[in-house]
């Protein structure tokens, strides 16, 4: 998994992409994106499209600072980003939130 930021001067935002690579998607047919940005809503998640060499990838404009995310995989399995910039406590049981620092 990998995130790529690329500031945008013109707006003022990081433009961010989130990917999910092929040997982490094998058995995947859908990845989608939660976390702060989107109230970590499972009904309001991010998709991300399918490319041709069976990757996962999205891209979001945000503002500086710090979000916490995870992946959902096939509705069901969440997943954290193996190159997130760190990962907090959720909160819940042992489990950890990705993070991406801007």
């Amino acid at each position: 998994m990998a995130l790529t930021k690329q500031f945008v001067k013109s707006k003022s935002v990081y433009k961010v992409t989130f990917t999910v690579p092929a040997e982490a998607a094998s058995e995947v047919k859908k990845v989608a994106l939660v976390g702060e940005f989107n109230g970590w809503n499972p009904e309001e998640a991010i998709a991300l499209k399918k490319q041709k060499d069976g990757s996962f990838k999205t891209s979001l404009e945000l503002g500086a600072g710090e979000y916490q995310f995870r992946y959902i995989l096939d509705g069901d399995k969440w997943e954290n980003d193996w190159a997130a910039d760190k990962y907090v406590p959720a909160g819940v049981d042992a489990t950890e939130n990705s993070v991406v620092v801007l």
